[in-house]
């Protein structure tokens, strides 16, 4: 469900650095997501992981239609939906560390991972779980834990 939004919108990339701070704090990250934050986020990151449509939908369990309206309504995410956003939005910033630009990360993302069973880490942002199971593998390969 989504909730109308009251703040006004700061710059992306400055919320976005604001953002990526909270998924260092755990309480912080769920007072946040509890608040919510916009709808239009969620296509943000979209652009930012160059996720195909069905990507999008996968990982917000709603249609693009469904989150264009609460975009253009200015709705805010739900507290599940904003938690999600706000671990990816970490992620990809942890991401671009590790591998020194946001390309070559959108290119590990995009494929089988030994460390991750083989799985593609992209399809585990559908959960809150698998957020952490993708952060944990770039924090592995940022100490040079390959194994």
């Amino acid at each position: 469900m989504a909730r109308t939004a009251t703040r006004a919108q700061v710059a992306p990339q400055n919320t976005w650095i604001i953002w990526s701070r909270l998924g260092q704090d755990s309480f912080a990250l769920v007072m946040a997501a509890r608040k919510g934050i916009p709808a239009s986020t969620a296509f943000e990151v979209a652009d930012a992981l160059q996720l195909q449509t069905s990507q999008l939908e996968a990982i917000y369990d709603l249609s693009t239609k469904t989150l264009r309206s609460y975009s253009q309504d200015n709705k805010l995410l739900s507290a599940a939906s904003s938690e999600k956003t706000l671990k990816i939005i970490a992620l990809y910033q942890l991401g671009v560390e590790v591998f020194g630009d946001a390309a070559a990360f959108r290119r590990w993302l995009g494929k089988p991972a030994h460390g991750l069973d083989g799985e593609v880490p992209l399809s585990l942002l559908e959960t809150s779980g698998g957020i952490d199971l993708v952060e944990e593998e770039l924090t592995r390969i940022a100490y040079g834990d390959l194994a």
